[in-house]
């Protein structure tokens, strides 16, 4: 055989033929070997994980153990198929392909835990909307669950470039430049997300509480019943049936008075205004005397009357 001025003959091609059988029979047999022994491991991990499954599933109420166990189950799936073609690689000679197996086995690994973080998060948010009577929490917390999931498979991503030797320094500093760019656009509204939280956590007041925001001077502020306590705004609604949406980064620049958390018992100042001429203690003595007639006033400890100041006539 003759072609590009080189000669080929049989016995050549017979001896590459023998090279080519005895490099690749060998990687081939042990390629199949190691598939073999994944399946192997599979059926085997899987058999082990339906039988703890099974014996913890008869014994606990709670779903957090089938949630582990369903984590583990796909972790292993996962990490049985990266060994056998990582191993593959090897035995392949291919290094780079190994390596691009490590990346995708890392990022492939973030999936499960992700979604076993955003599980647990789930039962979590079950158990707080179950005790609290805000809304709240029933929004912040979806949040806080989208939020773990994404931070999770971000930071696999990043192991995962890590080990290839990629230089994830642009990267940090286009994120970094990217968040501080969002955080001053959506400044206010992370100010009322970070308030709304600090409400849930320090609770001054419920949903039904009748309270009132003290602006300045006092006594001049809102005051009504809570209607809705929302992750950016509150509600309430007034004696004249009008409901004030106040801001919650708002509300917590404000001393709050809780009326219904103060007990039953409060006091009340109620500015009477009398004619110069008018005999003081007579009209005291008239006041205490309408007071106590009026349905809830303690006589013990009475009503006090008390001349304040004098105004430009009365």
């Amino acid at each position: 055989m003759d072609g590009f001025g080189i000669q080929i003959t049989r016995a050549d091609i017979d001896r590459w033929l023998l090279q080519a059988a005895d490099y690749a029979l060998p990687r081939v047999l042990q390629t199949v070997g190691q598939l073999i022994l994944g399946v192997i491991v599979f059926v085997v991990l899987r058999w082990i994980l339906n039988r703890i499954d099974k014996s913890f599933s008869s014994k606990t109420d709670t779903q957090i153990d089938d949630h582990f166990i369903e984590a583990i189950r796909r972790i292993g799936s996962i990490s049985v198929t990266a060994w056998v073609f990582w191993r593959t690689a090897h035995i392949w000679g291919l290094a780079g392909l190994a390596n691009l197996v490590i990346a995708a086995w890392i990022v492939a690994l973030s999936l499960p835990l992700a979604n076993l973080i955003s599980k647990l998060l789930t039962v979590l948010q079950v158990e707080v909307a179950s005790k609290t009577e805000t809304t709240l929490d029933d929004t912040a917390l979806p949040l806080l669950i989208k939020a773990a999931r994404i931070l999770t498979v971000a930071g696999g991503i990043v192991i995962a470039l890590s080990s290839m030797n990629v230089d994830i320094m642009p990267f940090v500093a286009g994120a970094s430049v990217l968040g501080v760019a969002i955080g001053f656009a959506a400044k206010d509204t992370l100010s009322n997300l970070i308030a709304g939280v600090l409400l849930i956590v320090d609770r001054p007041f419920h949903v039904g509480d009748r309270i009132e925001l003290w602006t300045t001077p006092r006594g001049t502020g809102t005051w009504g019943d809570v209607i809705e306590i929302g992750l950016r705004a509150t509600k309430i609604r007034n004696p004249d049936n009008l409901i004030f949406v106040i801001p919650n980064n708002e509300i917590m620049r404000r001393d709050i008075v809780n009326y219904t958390a103060s007990g039953d018992n409060i006091r009340l100042r109620i500015p009477i205004s009398i004619a110069y001429d008018a005999n003081q203690n007579r009209a005291k003595e008239i006041v205490r005397d309408v007071a106590l007639k009026v349905d809830g006033v303690l006589s013990s400890p009475g009503p006090q009357i008390i001349i304040r100041n004098f105004a430009e006539s009365a």
